[in-house]
């Protein structure tokens, strides 16, 4: 029996060590919920403060309860070290690192190479490496294999599915979703050959409630793409919609919950300030930028991008206006913003909108305050803030307040009653019954 086949029963029964490199929004609640499976897992990181966090059992992830953190530090079955040395004493791998746009929107897999590059000095027979990182279709083939099969110290090269095995299975975490976390959705797997995949699936099966096959890494890549892309796309088309309904004076929210009410043929997605998160702005680039390179233009993608990137500059322009109807300009305005935030019930700020809007009050001359329950503190365009308290006096010595996150903790009764006037970029302030005069909606 080969060591991959014989990866298969240490699997099964929970023998097999399993490292997670990059312990963030994505490997973090991987690697918790693979210990709660009964592994010994030990997480991986360039960070020496979340190493430390992570040691006396304090998490820095939503998603992750401190106390099943903690639980998993004190039984031994999960510790977390910068020590990359310790991947040798590892047998499943899995890659959970960033994979950001450059200022250029191309794709820097910069960090799945130094991973990648890590796993190469200790790889050894019968290991399994899985990447997890969102990328263009054909990086574990083209850009991970040679990374990891290129000659090293006169080594002779190991073999895929002979020597080790390696797929690539997407991350579909979506942060303080509370009806859909890492056991219910169902992990895509796609291997380099059969064996690769049933190894994965066979990791994932002990975590995840479904696991599906795919025949290749890079249609699992493109599992991952298509997604976001469909997400993407069609936010950019109910962003439209709003500047459409705007010229039209209709009410966008009211036309597109009455159009929910077909039961087949349509789904909902609602317009804002703009995309944010991990996955919706960035994931369309890189199956663009890849289409680019085979002389294929991505139409819609590129479509959706100008539609959405430009809704924070609208957004901008509407306070603006709402301003200038008061007989105030945005300089010198005193702006209280409702969220940072790029979505309700997290404190993720990654390519929030927000921080598009606020800069671009800034640059007029706003005074910007903000209040976010969940975002204590953060610097836009270079300006340490700090969240404030939502006080009468708050609200009421402010010019125009501005909701760009619905978080559901904020009393928007009150605040619309207290407040002058609110641009509700969110319909988060929908089931407000008085004093809506003050409201104007996106």
């Amino acid at each position: 029996m080969s060591k991959l086949q014989d990866l298969h029963g240490k699997i099964e029964r929970r023998e097999a060590v399993i490292g997670v490199i990059g312990l963030g929004y994505v490997g973090l609640p991987l690697a918790v919920e693979l210990g709660q499976a009964g592994f010994r897992v030990i997480g991986f990181d360039v960070d020496a403060t979340k190493i430390r966090s992570l040691a006396e059992g304090h998490s820095y992830i939503g998603d992750v309860e401190s106390d099943d953190l903690q639980a998993q530090v004190n039984s031994g079955h999960f510790e977390a070290t910068s020590d990359f040395k310790k991947l040798s004493d590892v047998d499943v791998i899995n890659i959970c690192v960033p994979t950001p746009l450059r200022k250029t929107r191309d794709p820097d897999v910069s960090f799945i190479a130094s991973a990648v590059s890590e796993i190469r000095k200790h790889l050894h027979e019968g290991q399994l490496i899985i990447l997890g990182s969102t990328t263009y279709p054909g990086t574990t083939h083209e850009f991970v294999i040679p990374l990891l099969t290129g000659p090293i110290d006169g080594q002779k090269p190991m073999v895929i599915g002979t020597d080790f095995s390696l797929a690539f299975a997407p991350e579909r975490i979506d942060p303080g979703n509370l009806k859909f976390k890492i056991q219910n959705v169902p992990k895509v797997v796609g291997g380099e050959t059969a064996l690769c995949t049933d190894l994965a699936c066979a990791v994932f099966d002990t975590v995840f409630d479904t696991t599906v096959a795919v025949s290749s890494t890079q249609a699992a890549e493109m599992v991952k793409l298509l997604e976001n892309t469909f997400r993407a796309i069609n936010i950019g088309l109910a962003n439209e919609i709003a500047l459409m309904c705007e010229k039209l004076d209709l009410d966008v929210w009211e036309v597109i919950d009455a159009a929910a009410t077909k039961p087949y043929g349509f789904m909902k997605f609602t317009p804002g300030p703009g995309l944010g998160g991990h996955c919706i702005p960035v994931d369309p680039a890189y199956l663009s930028w890849k289409m680019k390179s085979l002389n294929f233009p991505a139409r819609f993608i590129e479509l959706a991008t100008e539609v959405n990137s430009g809704m924070p500059d609208h957004v901008v322009d509407r306070v603006a206006e709402m301003l200038n109807e008061d007989r105030l300009a945005v300089n010198g305005a005193r702006i209280l913003v409702l969220g940072v935030a790029y979505k309700a019930s997290v404190d993720d700020m990654r390519e929030s909108p927000a921080l598009d809007v606020v800069k671009g009050l800034f640059d007029r001359g706003g005074d910007i305050r903000y209040h976010d329950p969940y975002v204590a503190e953060c610097e836009i365009a270079g300006r340490p803030m700090k969240s404030v308290d939502l006080t009468d006096e708050e609200l009421k010595t402010s010019d125009l307040v501005v909701v760009l996150t619905d978080h559901p903790d904020v009393d928007y009764e009150r605040v619309v009653k207290v407040g002058p006037r609110v641009f509700d970029t969110r319909n988060a302030t929908k089931g407000v019954k008085n004093d809506r005069e003050k409201i104007t909606k996106l």
